[in-house]
């Protein structure tokens, strides 16, 4: 579970509900990041002992089955999470702030935002971020 004094932050954040689409700036980007990064580090945090429990175990063993689902309960959550904070989930501890025109993209363990990939593109094919401002001058970029 994450402690609220966990989360703390200067940053005023808004839930929505999750079929509710959000399209971020650059600085609104920016400001949710740090919340972002709390809420999943923690998650990842807590998972670490389940993780090197089902590492330890043969693929046989009757116990693996309660372990995965544990897993699989803390990821859901962790995903619902994301999603009320209004940002897309394309893969384990891996977010992206929709601006409009593509993904502003952040993985576990970036410290900023530094990355952004098009609706068509795959996570791992990101650009570097400031490479995309150079070469669009984008509006969200710009406010």
């Amino acid at each position: 579970m994450i402690e609220a004094a966990e989360l703390r932050s200067d940053a005023i954040v808004q839930i929505g509900a999750v079929d509710q689409p959000r399209l971020f700036t650059l600085s609104e980007a920016r400001q949710l990041l740090p919340v972002v990064r709390k809420v999943t580090e923690v998650a990842h945090r807590n998972l670490a002992p389940c993780r090197e429990r089902m590492r330890q175990m043969l693929n046989c063993d009757p116990r693996l089955a309660a372990l995965e689902c544990e897993f699989e309960t803390a990821v859901r959550k962790w995903v619902a999470r994301m999603l009320r904070l209004g940002v897309m989930v394309p893969g384990l501890w891996q977010v992206g702030f929709d601006t409009g025109e593509g993904y502003l993209c952040w993985r576990l363990p970036e410290l900023r935002l530094a990355y952004f990939c098009g609706y068509a593109d795959d996570f791992d094919a990101r650009r570097p971020l400031a490479e995309v401002i150079d070469e669009w001058s984008p509006d969200w970029a710009n406010h």
